[in-house]
């Protein structure tokens, strides 16, 4: 156990597994003790990350595939959620597995609603938020760690080699740019790669064969947000660059 103690203040780090900097003393803590597996929930216990034996952290859409996967094992030919910031290997691996993935936008109500139209196992979210058809559509943490156990058991190798072959693509975190115009920006966007396959399901989405991006409005904040995916680094970097010389510069949130 790592801050077990129950202290509002918050002393040793923010509560929240999405950001990498608040896993550093979990990431640490596996490595020293030669764990199979570190888990960081966050305030309220409704979002979990995973980290690895190595002490590197998993993607929380990566895990999403592996939970998908091992409920799939049991059941399979069901539906399986992802949000549309997810790595495409998200959707691969469902299809791998004999599920059917569906693509749907960031937010738990859209998230719990659609699991339940189209009877759904499971459903996962980037921010570490695990919708189970048995736990009422809802939201659970404990029963994504659960569910993680019983993988790893079944598979009978490290955390670091499952994960290994979902690690298909060089992704970025959420970028977030402060953006007073957001619409007006998003339809910059939309001209400037027009040629590129465009969704609108929540913000807005480019495909291409080789690298995708979204970016999306913030409900509450005067941010867009942005996820890019590509084949490689270099042109992760390239395409990152690129969409920062159009959104102004990140903004540290």
């Amino acid at each position: 156990p790592l801050y077990f103690e129950l202290d509002g203040t918050f002393p040793n780090h923010e509560a929240n597994p999405l950001k990498l900097e608040n896993l550093n003393d979990l990431c640490a803590k596996v490595r020293e003790t030669g764990a199979d597996l570190g888990v960081a929930f966050d305030g309220d216990a409704d979002r979990a990350a995973f980290v690895d034996e190595t002490g590197e952290p998993i993607g929380s859409d990566i895990s999403t595939a592996l939970i998908g996967g091992e409920l799939l094992s049991r059941e399979p030919g069901k539906h399986v959620l992802y949000d549309l910031r997810s790595s495409r290997a998200v959707a691969e691996y469902i299809r791998e597995c004999g599920g059917i993935p569906v693509r749907e936008r960031v937010g738990h109500s859209f998230m719990k609603a659609t699991l339940r139209r189209v009877e759904g196992i499971f459903g996962g979210e980037l921010a570490g938020h695990y919708y189970f058809r048995d736990m009422y559509h809802a939201d659970s943490a404990l029963l994504a760690v659960v569910e993680v156990l019983n993988l790893r058991w079944h598979k009978g190798v490290p955390m670091s080699q499952i994960v290994a072959p979902l690690l298909r693509y060089a992704k970025s975190p959420e970028i977030n740019f402060e953006v007073e115009d957001k619409q007006g920006k998003i339809d910059q966007l939309a001209s400037r790669y027009s040629d590129g396959a465009i969704d609108w399901l929540d913000g807005i989405t480019v495909q291409y064969d080789d690298w995708w991006f979204n970016v999306r409005p913030s409900n509450t904040e005067p941010f867009l947000r942005l996820v890019l995916e590509a084949k490689t680094p270099t042109q992760l970097a390239e395409k990152r660059a690129e969409l920062e010389s159009i959104l102004g510069h990140p903004v540290d949130h």
